[in-house]
């Protein structure tokens, strides 16, 4: 499929709204590719996020995993509730400051991160050829750019656990 190719007016109404479109339909067709699987285990797509970010950083407090997500500590003491009882993630105590609680995948939590994550890879890897190399630096530069300034290192940090 040939790629269109922007207006040089980019900046304009019509052009701002195909980007919302295509950011809106685009994440929920990649998210649709593991839907599925969360709804067989009872969960959906904060479960993910959660066991996505704790398989990133083993050992993340709650408070950074609360950070990173933006969610209410009552969401996410919910969804880490859940997920400790199927045995997905544990939880245990700080070294140094014993009120820490530091989060990680259980084998069977790395096991289903690992799937979930094939399905987004293939849906990723299969777009990202389409579009080729140079596209996806400006496709990550302007979803960077959505990211406001004072966020922007705790999302670089991720790169640092990889």
């Amino acid at each position: 499929m040939a790629v269109p190719s922007a207006s040089p007016l980019f900046l304009r109404e019509p052009e701002i709204r195909r980007g919302v479109e295509l950011l809106y339909f685009g994440y929920s067709h990649l998210t649709r590719s593991i839907d599925r699987r969360l709804s067989e285990e009872g969960m959906g797509r904060a479960h993910h996020r959660a066991l996505y970010f704790v398989a990133r950083d083993p050992d993340i407090t709650v408070g950074e995993l609360l950070k990173l997500l933006g969610i209410t500590k009552q969401s996410l003491g919910r969804v880490l509730g859940e997920l400790g009882e199927r045995g997905l993630i544990e939880t245990r105590a700080g070294q140094q400051d014993r009120r820490q609680r530091l989060l990680r995948l259980t084998p069977a939590g790395a096991e289903l991160e690992a799937e979930l994550f094939q399905s987004l890879r293939e849906r990723l890897s299969a777009a990202y050829a389409e579009a080729g190399q140079s596209s996806v630096a400006g496709f990550w530069t302007v979803l960077e750019g959505l990211i406001p300034i004072s966020e922007r290192q705790r999302v670089a940090d991720l790169r640092r656990h990889r």
